[in-house]
């Protein structure tokens, strides 16, 4: 019976987000978020259904009523660790790899040389494993939050290096002949022209760090962290098998990903509205 009853939630939801994307106020903005969160619903119905009249165990998959129980009674808790692994690592990491993107990408872009030789050394620290770096942060800076902003100023520095850089590259060779006519030298042809045609690829890059600052601040605290942290959180309530505990932190993780991404999707459009790609 769990699975007809599945089947139905999954029937009705799909009915209606059809009858939803197939009406005539389709592209209004209140149907193009009411369907994603008819989806939405549709799924944590069916987890809920299925965990529930199956029996299956909450130290193996918790029910989301367990989950948003825990959640609640759990704030003080959670936002602590949101303040701590977010707010303190993930953004002062997110800011200080940025800043260090942005003026090595200027530097490079003034230096052929740079250009040859940054990128490839950018590539290698890409590559590094967050299991190999976080502990050697962690020994050099401590187990407060210093460390995991190091692990993700590393970690985004690259893909905004590399965004920025190719961005500034975009212009053409007669957009650029047309400033030198006007007599601009380097620094007013860098912001008049380069830096705007540049900023699609800077914001590509910026909101790619987004989801990386959020995975290495939480990753490097299981390598060491004081007693607050949604690293340590998960890390700890997993061997006490407070599965419920566990998942709360992930809805926290998802929902503070999902603001800051759509929080720099936001600032991209209202930036680069001339910009073919937001018209």
């Amino acid at each position: 019976m769990a699975f007809v009853y599945a089947g139905l939630i999954w029937a009705l939801g799909w009915f209606i987000n059809a009858r939803l994307a197939n009406s005539p106020v389709s592209d209004t903005r209140l149907v193009s978020l009411l369907i994603p969160a008819l989806f939405g619903v549709t799924i944590i119905a069916m987890w809920e259904v299925l965990v529930t009249m199956l029996g299956v165990s909450p130290i193996i998959l918790p029910p989301p009523s367990m989950i948003a129980a825990r959640f609640v009674t759990e704030i003080p808790i959670l936002w602590a660790d949101f303040e701590q692994t977010i707010l303190k690592g993930a953004m002062t990491g997110y800011v200080v790899g940025m800043i260090a993107a942005f003026a090595i990408a200027i530097l490079a872009d003034r230096s052929p040389f740079l250009t040859k030789g940054i990128l490839p050394v950018g590539a290698f620290m890409a590559a590094l494993p967050i299991v190999g770096t976080a502990p050697i942060f962690v020994k050099w800076l401590g187990s407060d939050w210093q460390s995991k902003a190091a692990v993700v100023g590393v970690m985004v520095f690259f893909p905004i290096l590399v965004n920025t850089v190719a961005g500034l590259k975009d212009t053409s060779a007669m957009q650029r002949d047309l400033m030198r006519t006007y007599g601009a030298g380097y620094w007013p042809t860098l912001f008049k022209l380069r830096l705007p045609a540049a900023l699609p690829f800077i914001f590509n890059g910026l909101k790619i760090a987004t989801t990386l600052a959020l995975i290495g601040a939480i990753v490097a605290e299981f390598f060491g962290s004081p007693t607050v942290g949604m690293g340590f959180r998960i890390s700890t309530s997993v061997g006490q098998l407070a599965l419920d505990m566990v998942w709360a932190e992930i809805v926290v993780a998802a929902l503070a990903g999902s603001a800051f991404y759509g929080a720099m999707a936001f600032l991209e459009k209202r930036v680069t509205f001339w910009h073919p790609s937001q018209r």
